[in-house]
């Protein structure tokens, strides 16, 4: 079918109560719908496209061991194609459109007895849903139609059924700490999906000395003197080797020592983990921080990507530096560090340089068509795919590949 090769894949992050990625909205938007918000009249040719894309690329390459959540239009809903999903791994939300009927009050109850998890999305209190309330397991609350300071009746309401509440386009963190307090499990929004609303922090020792690392992997140094760079901050080695154990080398030895890594996975791969590394905090949970879900994916959805662009051909180091300049581009949010003294730190070239800063030029095009698949907003996705002749069919595979890379490190 062709229009199963123009389909691009958003998704949002959802977080819990500890603002860890416990799953993801994905949303579905093909050449044809111009980016459009909604697909309100979706078909039941369409419902197949999206479902047959889940299943043809499978949800463990898109969403790992998270949750998936998608909306459901009635056909989509009454569809024998659902069975199509692995039944403990998506959230299926009914549309606040959808009218309650005895028709879907059964279908959502044969859904529910197969396993699957339901939700109500951009819901409302009302009587009329006293049946679906026994059958959910999740209700999201829109914060734009109902403001946090009036959300407390509403809860209220809420109290007795045994489902769970998801604040649904949380803004800020005043916001979204008023609805940790109400009560709230889950929580999604801009807030958590936008970098520059990432609180910032100083760069410290070990983050200047990943900086120095990366720049001594970007000039070729020795081995010798890229060791002794890490002897100087333990630390970083044992996170470093930790986090290079952990990807996908199954059945070979561990490795033991930096030269070993370098030696086994090569520069460029070493490379993108120090990267990785920057966004890392020293808890834990670091790795399912949205901001590096964010890096992760953003970079290497923009070295595929390059792969695939006519205006990179013929340039080998095109994908190594679209991969840094997704990953860089995210520094200055985090850091108190401007972009540029990261750029001279760095050496970068002009045309990173300019990408980083402007949005200017081919890495620049890319890394401004990353941030719009990021935000959703598949209006400014299509111009910018436009400028840069990549094909459709190119961008969903990337996408998918970046979901499957990001995963794999995220397994650490």
């Amino acid at each position: 079918m062709e229009s199963e090769a123009k389909y691009l894949i958003g998704r949002q992050p959802i977080l819990n109560r500890d603002e860890q990625v416990c799953a993801y909205e994905l949303l579905f938007r093909s050449s044809q719908s111009q980016g459009c918000a909604t697909i309100s009249d979706a078909s039941q040719a369409t419902a197949s496209v999206i479902l047959n894309t889940l299943a043809g690329f499978g949800t463990q390459q898109i969403l790992g061991r998270h949750l998936g959540f998608i909306n459901l239009e009635y056909d989509m809903l009454m569809s024998d194609s659902l069975e199509l999903l692995p039944k403990g791994q998506m959230v299926l939300e009914l549309l606040e459109t959808l009218a309650v009927t005895p028709a879907l009050i059964e279908r959502c109850r044969e859904l529910k007895e197969s396993g699957f998890v339901l939700a109500l999305d951009d819901h409302a209190f009302s009587p009329v849903y006293e049946e679906l309330y026994r059958l959910v397991e999740i209700v999201k609350i829109d914060l734009m139609a109902t403001p946090v300071d009036g959300l407390e009746p509403v809860i209220e309401q809420y109290r007795h059924y045994p489902f769970k509440l998801l604040a649904e386009k949380v803004e800020s963190r005043e916001e979204f700490l008023k609805c940790l307090d109400l009560g709230f499990d889950y929580f999604q929004g801009y807030y958590f999906a936008k970098p520059a609303l990432m609180e910032k922090r100083k760069i410290d020792e070990g983050g200047t000395t990943l900086l120095k690392l990366m720049r001594q992997l970007m000039d070729d140094a020795e081995i010798a003197e890229i060791e002794r760079t890490f002897r100087n901050s333990p630390g970083l080695t044992y996170k470093l080797l930790l986090l290079v154990n952990s990807v996908s080398f199954a059945g070979r030895e561990k490795i033991q020592t930096v030269r070993h890594a370098i030696s086994m996975l090569g520069r460029s791969q070493i490379k993108r983990w120090v990267q990785l590394a920057l966004f890392a905090a020293d808890d834990s949970h670091a790795l399912d921080n949205p901001l590096i879900d964010m890096a992760a994916v953003r970079g290497c959805l923009m070295e595929q990507l390059a792969r695939s662009c006519p205006l990179l051909r013929g340039d080998h180091e095109a994908p190594d530096q679209a991969f840094m300049t997704g990953i860089l581009s995210l520094l200055e949010t985090i850091y108190d560090i401007p972009t540029d003294q990261i750029a001279h730190e760095l050496n970068l070239s002009e045309a990173l340089q300019q990408a980083l800063l402007n949005r200017t030029g081919t890495y620049g095009r890319l890394l401004a068509l990353s941030e719009a698949l990021e935000r959703t907003n598949f209006v400014a996705a299509a111009a910018a795919l436009g400028e840069l002749a990549i094909p459709y069919s190119k961008v969903m595979e990337a996408q998918v590949q970046a979901y499957a890379w990001q995963q794999q490190g995220m397994m650490a």
